[in-house]
């Protein structure tokens, strides 16, 4: 999987949430935000077998209002980000993406992106650099609710 430029990245986590990363917590969050893309694919390709149907709609995402709200803010602070999100973005090898349900796939990484570096600040408010222990704990509330 490609992954992100560094300086965008550390850029990305400075803005959203004053973080300091670097080129270590790159590798983290490229695996983070391929399983979580990879379970909402596996959701979506459910609800339109379901449904009847062989490609999936971007309708059939489980985008909960949450995540609407992060992807709204993602798109209006970081567009420019949206190529690098999407060339990152594994692509489902045993379903089929509509082409709106393709162009909806770099936003919902950047939701998913902004609700994590927020997420970070919730565990624990005076963070600046994230340890091991922080991801861990930020992937494992994902883990419960996406």
């Amino acid at each position: 999987m490609p992954v992100m430029n560094v300086a965008r990245f550390e850029h990305f986590f400075r803005t959203t949430a004053g973080l300091d990363v670097d080129k270590d917590d790159l590798k983290r969050y490229n695996d983070f935000i391929d399983q979580q893309l990879r379970d909402m694919y596996l959701m979506a390709g459910i609800t339109a077998k379901t449904n009847a149907r062989d490609v999936v709609q971007a309708y059939d995402f489980p985008i909960t209002k949450g995540l609407q709200e992060r992807m709204r803010e993602f798109d209006k602070l970081f567009a420019e980000l949206e190529t690098a999100l999407d060339t990152m973005a594994p692509r489902p090898p045993d379903i089929t993406l509509s082409d709106e349900a393709e162009a909806q796939v770099p936003h919902i990484a950047g939701g998913i992106s902004i609700g994590l570096a927020r997420t970070f600040k919730i565990i624990e408010p005076a963070l600046v650099n994230p340890q091991t222990k922080h991801w861990e704990s930020a992937f494992r509330l994902f883990d419960l609710l996406l």
